[in-house]
Order: structure tokens, then sequence, then C-alpha cells
């Protein structure tokens, strides 16, 4: 079993944003919080909580907020990940000096997202209780109601996640294909990025 320091090194030996991954980790550890990988990325927990973590984008180097919807942006410059985002806000850098310019910075929005999750704040996922699911999807459940029950049981991101799948595709031929592919998996109880 590869222990957590080598899976860190590994991670920060990635040529593609080295320097910022290293100065974004030095800034985090001064904070106090608990290194550990997640995801394929440097994750950061508080209590065993996952507060923000760091990953490199094709364009951008970013340093992720789990809650960031409900922390103060007095700099305005977090912003979501994606659309469809409801919880995670990202700050995203360009090279390792201008990491270390907003050290400051950096440090007082760590310090925000800490404060977020010691006072037991929750993201009110809006969308997940109102999932308005394909005719295609509801189609399979009428014709497998194990599939139903499967897809009942999967957690609400994980269902969110599927639904933005099916959803997405503009021909109804598509939207069922999509279905098909992922019968497997919702059954094994997985998500659609689950490896």
């Amino acid at each position: 079993m590869t222990s957590l320091a080598a899976k860190v090194d590994v991670l920060l030996a990635q040529e593609k944003w080295h320097e910022e991954r290293k100065a974004l980790r030095a800034i985090i550890l001064e904070c106090g919080l608990t290194e550990d990988v997640k995801w394929g990325n440097l994750c950061y927990t508080f209590k065993s909580s996952n507060i923000l973590m760091i990953y490199g984008m094709k364009d951008d180097c970013a340093l992720g907020f789990f809650k960031g919807a409900l922390m103060d942006d007095p700099e305005d410059i977090l912003a979501k990940p994606g659309e469809n985002s409801q919880a995670m806000r990202r700050i995203h850098f360009a090279s390792a000096p201008e990491i270390t310019a907003k050290e400051n910075i950096l440090k007082a929005y760590i310090k925000a997202a800490i404060e977020v999750e010691k006072s037991g704040l929750k993201i009110e996922f809006s969308e997940k209780n109102k999932l308005e699911l394909p005719a295609e999807l509801l189609k399979k459940f009428a014709e497998n109601p194990d599939l139903e029950r499967a897809f009942n049981a999967l957690t609400p991101g994980r269902q969110r996640g599927y639904n933005l799948h099916f959803s997405g595709a503009k021909q109804s031929a598509t939207r069922t294909s999509r279905i098909e592919k992922c019968v497997p998996r919702i059954m094994e109880g997985r998500g659609l990025q689950d490896r």
C-alpha cells in the first residue's frame, strides 16, 4: 500500500503546475489543515471534513473550496467551476508568482472556509429534490422497477449527475442510449464518475 507521503510526492512531481501546487500547498499547510489525496488531487481537511483541494487543469491551476458558495468573497475571486455547480467555488492561477502575491488573501479565504465548517453551515442543494427526469428514464423505470429502486438509492449528487448526463442529450435516441449504457453502473450503486 502506498503511503500518503508517496502519493503527495507523485502529485507534487507532476510537471504541469508543479511550482503552483508547491506554492499553494505551503500556504495551506500554514493554516493548520490536514493533507490527504482524494480524487487524484491534493485535498485538505479540518476534523475529517473536506475544506479545499488543489488541482491543475489545461490552462490554469486552481484552489477549490468545497463550501465556497457559503463564503464571503470580498476580493471577487471565487468562481463556479461549471454552470451546474452549487457548492464548489475556486480561485484560478496561471503562475506561482501570482499565488505568492496573493498569499495573505488566500490565507484569509482558507481561514474563512474553516470558519464555515466550524459553524456547521450546510449547502442547500436546491436541485436535489427538484430533478426533472427525462421521459426515457421514467419509461425505463416502468419497465424495470429494480432500476428505479437502485437509482433512488443513489446519493442525491449521483442522481443529479446521471440526470444532467441523460438530459444533456438533444435527441431522444441519444438519451435512451446514454441511459442503457449507465444501467449497470446504477444497478451497482455507482455514480457516473465513480471508478
